[in-house]
């Protein structure tokens, strides 16, 4: 065929609205999938778009019109995919038991594993490197993830850390307090390259929880809630009978040799 008659034909295929055959056009998902991988792969300065364009095979006007320039596209796969990925509240609130130490090793273990996963650790690393240049990508983060985490662990703790007139213990402290030695250290080790087997990550959480709760029984003694707590009540109030029994023993033994 001629160069005229191709040219003839694809004329005659505009005109009739018919798109020539080729690649089809990605979904803003598909892109904004393909754009993250670009970015976690190579950073956001040295990924391009013609870089995402050739990845995506979509043309730079396209993604113009979509998000105008390669920030607002950042912005956009980075903040998608974090919501993605944090753990939603409803998941936590699902596993609490009566065992407060339990309940709080099963929410130490899913967020932990959490970090730990691939798309964690990858976000994780791209935000940290991101975030002085864009704050609001922290931000984000913090209000739509950590925020929310927060307001529960409060919750569980006015519920459990409860004194003698009833009212919640320092609740917001310790949940703050939770996530830090919990999940914290994890994270900035995570960060800067650790790799941590999942059995140190098991091993991590159940020692945390332990050693945070040894802090909390310091401060609020049986206060605490959970079958653990209960126990250590009771054997006080057992530890009290038997002294006072042995005090009514020696007055007996007493009594008797007078």
């Amino acid at each position: 065929m001629t160069e005229a008659a191709n040219t003839q034909q694809e004329g005659a295929a505009q005109h009739s609205g018919r798109r020539r055959p080729g690649r089809p056009t990605l979904s803003n998902e598909e892109l904004l999938d393909t754009a993250l991988d670009l970015f976690l792969e190579k950073g956001f300065e040295r990924t391009s778009i013609d870089a995402i364009t050739a990845a995506a095979g979509m043309a730079k006007r396209t993604i113009y019109a979509r998000y105008g320039d390669k920030t607002r596209l950042f912005k956009a796969a980075l903040t998608r995919a974090i919501e993605e990925w944090i753990v939603p509240v409803e998941r936590l609130q699902a596993i609490e038991t009566d065992d407060l130490e339990e309940t709080l090793v099963r929410i130490g273990d899913i967020l932990v594993a959490n970090i730990l996963s691939p798309a964690g650790l990858r976000l994780l690393r791209l935000t940290n490197a991101e975030s002085v240049r864009m704050p609001e990508i922290s931000m984000f983060n913090v209000r739509h993830g950590t925020e929310p985490t927060l307001a529960y662990l409060a919750d569980l703790f006015s519920r459990r850390l409860q004194r003698g007139d009833g009212s919640g213990a320092d609740a917001e402290s310790a949940a703050q307090a939770f996530l830090s030695l919990v999940v914290g250290g994890v994270a900035n080790n995570a960060a800067w390259g650790q790799v941590v087997e999942p059995d140190a990550a098991d091993e991590h959480v159940r020692y945390s929880v332990r050693l945070f709760l040894s802090g909390l029984l310091a401060l609020h003694g049986e206060a605490i809630g959970g079958e653990p707590a209960r126990i250590r009540v009771l054997l006080d109030e057992a530890a009290a009978e038997l002294e006072k029994a042995r005090d009514k023993l020696d007055q007996a033994s007493r009594l008797s040799g007078s």
